[in-house]
């Protein structure tokens, strides 16, 4: 951080000068009724924002007007900027693009992953992003994860005592996990426990990440010093955890859109109390978006009757409060960042003008543009160059058994049953090739895809868990076509069929991540998912799938830098091969 403080010494006495008349506020909203979090209220008054912070909120009116904008707030309500709790910032958008898509629907502040950057970049280079990060007009946070959620060649190393250390010290990190890996705390790691003991040293939340868990594990990981939980599919879920102290987030996803039976359970189960759930979209693809972020949860529980303030307070207070941030945000009142949403109606969370950090994103439905571009390249973010082809000999297929899909994210081992020795495999089945290849261009693993579709021909990827080369494909010309092209533009997802390019979305960070704005990789992916699902591809997310194969904290069996990898018996069956 360029400084320790969120204000300087300066910045504090100027904040004070407005209120004695001595310098003028940057905006006055008068005649504002506004929810009052800890009140559980709507409040009439007037208040008062100088650059970033709110400075007052009450009766009063400034003495000075001088260098100041007037706003009447009588017709609208005004509530606290939403706070997205658990987001993957990372999913073909970047946390530029998506923050400030968010934004236009009342998203300001957000906790972030940083997996993709604690795999992708040295320590040096992603901590000065995360510099330019705080330069835009929204409220950035992060968390550091434990664990690489695969198996991961050289993982001690990546994720050392030092490396994870210096992440969770960072003022900008606020949370440590999601711990993908607390089978492995349970097991005795103690590393893990020690960071979770650092965590809880520095003041610092430590997220689980537990589906399916009994209330026996919820307690012993609660003990362990985990403090909350997005995993809950039921309301039987969300009770387990909560009498266990846990703090509950609700997810609604493009992989798990569970809030409206969530919201159903809670009512079955009696939880009238709501100071202790959060809502997130967990890390969604950009096409799931498309009528916004945590506003759309919102809406559905209003509809649902639970009161607005309830829900309000879901979105902002509950969030900041549980991160230990409500000296700064999930309010409108004195001392606050200026993070605030104007509503027409109490009922309706899609905001009419947003402020995040003082500035206007949004002003009466009409977006206010704001320079931010971000210096990729110069932070690591480069395109993809690889200076290594795919042959013939690469695609070599001899397992006896191969992986498949139960659905967008979960595969299980099944037995081959078709010969795949031959350079183009019949649509009369749902049987691909399935290839994951080191990004160096060192090793692979190879095997066949059972479920993924029956008439995708090529199929490439450099879109994945840890940035390596995942190709798929019932023809291997196409396959070789679909690598070549996803080669030439610096990384990215392409379709090929009979040697024609179908489909691509260039991923010129780093092979990971878009520079387009949002609206604009909505059309992209969505382009894509019809292609895949016109070809067989019957489930709903395919970048998910994409980024799932690798990923070792669900079943069954995965394909990872190690090799092809048995999740319940923690087994390598058959390692990756050099190259």
């Amino acid at each position: 951080m360029e400084q320790r403080y969120r204000w300087k010494n300066k910045q504090l006495r100027e904040h004070v000068q407005v209120l004695d008349g001595e310098r003028s506020p940057t905006i006055l909203l008068k005649n504002a009724t506004y929810l009052h979090s800890t009140l559980k209220k709507w409040v009439q008054g007037h208040i008062w924002v100088y650059e970033d912070r709110i400075v007052y909120t009450g009766d009063r009116l400034p003495e000075q007007l001088g260098e100041c904008e007037v706003v009447d707030c009588a017709s609208q309500y005004l509530v606290p900027g939403y706070i997205e709790p658990h987001v993957h910032p990372f999913q073909l958008y970047n946390p530029q693009s998506f923050s400030k898509y968010a934004s236009q629907t009342g998203t300001t502040a957000f906790v972030n992953d940083n997996l993709m950057m604690f795999l992708q970049l040295e320590k040096k280079k992603a901590f000065s992003l995360l510099k330019e990060f705080n330069k835009l007009p929204y409220s950035m946070y992060w968390w550091t994860r434990f664990d690489s959620q695969t198996e991961m060649a050289g993982e001690a190393t990546t994720f050392s005592n030092g490396e994870v250390k210096s992440w969770l010290e960072h003022d900008s990190v606020v949370q440590g996990g999601e711990l993908t890996a607390w089978p492995r705390l349970l097991e005795g790691d103690d590393l893990l426990l020690h960071w979770m003991q650092e965590a809880k040293r520095m003041g610092k939340i430590v997220e689980g990440h537990l589906p399916g868990s009994s209330d026996k594990t919820i307690a012993k990981l609660k003990l362990l010093g985990i403090d909350g939980d997005h995993e809950a599919m039921t309301g039987e879920d969300v009770y387990k955890r909560l009498i266990q102290g846990l703090t509950v987030t609700l997810r609604h996803s493009s992989i798990r859109p569970d809030l409206p039976v969530l919201l159903d359970g809670l009512k079955e189960k009696g939880i009238e109390n709501f100071d202790s759930i959060l809502l997130t979209t967990d890390g969604s693809t950009p096409a799931f978006h498309e009528e916004g972020v945590l506003n759309v949860l919102l809406k559905m529980i209003i509809d649902k009757g639970i009161s607005p303030i309830e829900a309000y307070n879901m979105a902002s207070y509950n969030a900041a409060n549980y991160y230990n941030l409500t000296h700064l945000h999930g309010m409108i009142a004195t001392g606050r960042v200026a993070n605030i949403n104007f509503l027409s109606r109490k009922e309706d969370p899609t905001p009419v003008s947003v402020l995040s950090k003082g500035k206007w994103v949004l002003k009466d439905t009409m977006t206010v543009e704001h320079d931010q571009e971000i210096p990729w390249e110069e932070h690591g973010f480069t395109p993809l160059s690889l200076d290594w082809d795919v042959t013939y000999d690469d695609l070599q297929f001899s397992m006896p058994f191969g992986i498949e899909m139960v659905n967008d994210v979960i595969t299980k081992p099944y037995s081959i049953n078709i010969n795949p020795s031959t350079d183009e495999l019949a649509p009369d089945h749902d049987q691909s090739f399935l290839m994951l290849l080191d990004r160096k261009g060192k090793w692979r693993i190879s095997t066949m895809l059972k479920g993924f579709s029956n008439g995708v021909k090529g199929f490439a990827s450099s879109y994945s868990n840890t940035g390596d080369i995942i190709l798929i494909g019932k023809s291997k010309p196409d396959m070789i076509a679909a690598f070549n092209r996803m080669k030439e533009i610096g990384g990215g997802i392409v379709l090929t069929e009979n040697g024609e390019v179908l489909h691509e979305i260039p991923l010129p960070l780093s092979g990971l991540l878009s520079k387009k704005e949002m609206p604009e990789l909505i059309e992209e992916e969505k382009i894509m998912k019809a292609l895949l699902s016109e070809r067989g591809y019957k489930f709903a997310d395919p970048i998910y799938t994409l980024l799932f194969l690798q990923s070792t904290h669900l079943p069954y069996i995965r394909v990872t830098q190690k090799g092809i990898y048995d999740v319940m018996k923690k087994t390598v069956l058959f390692p990756t091969i050099m190259r």
